[in-house]
């Protein structure tokens, strides 16, 4: 997906399932750490070739941001005060974002699931095509009934009602 899109879906995903801003926030935050970390893609033919073989590999494997929320969850413990929970929180939200991203990305092709190196997924449309955008404004939808429910209600919403 685009990053756009990725930061989209995922910002509405966090919102349905938290309504908090500075969740949503740090989700959409991470929902470009897997790509981000990679760096962009040469402009040379052959660089290029090599940096696609490598993309999707360690910055897309969902066992290590799941052992990093883990770990980050131990601060808590460790130092029950509101201000860590809050990091913590906002910390583990980037975290999660970086996944929907994963998730994401295993729609529109593959990513690693079991191995850093052996990826698995489904291609249901290419990357930048109407479909990913059709699929991205799905998600949406999907979302704001999720979180309003009534239609009434969502109007309310964007009305300011």
């Amino acid at each position: 997906m685009k990053w756009i899109n990725h930061q989209i879906v995922t910002g509405f995903i966090i919102y349905a399932a938290t309504d908090d801003a500075l969740f949503v926030a740090s989700g959409i935050v991470g929902a470009v750490i897997p790509d981000k970390v990679e760096g962009k893609p040469p402009a040379e033919s052959k660089a290029y070739w090599k940096w696609r073989k490598n993309h999707r590999t360690w910055s897309h494997y969902p066992p290590l941001y799941l052992l990093l929320i883990l770990l980050v969850q131990f601060a808590k413990i460790y130092y029950p005060l509101p201000t860590v929970e809050l990091a913590v929180n906002l910390i583990s939200y980037v975290l999660i974002g970086a996944l929907l991203h994963i998730a994401e990305d295993g729609i529109c092709g593959r990513v690693p699931i079991f191995t850093p190196h052996g990826k698995h997924g489904l291609k249901l449309f290419k990357v930048g095509s109407w479909q990913e955008y059709f699929f991205a404004a799905a998600i949406i939808f999907m979302c704001l009934f999720a979180r309003f429910g009534d239609l009434r209600d969502l109007q309310n919403f964007v009305l300011g009602i």
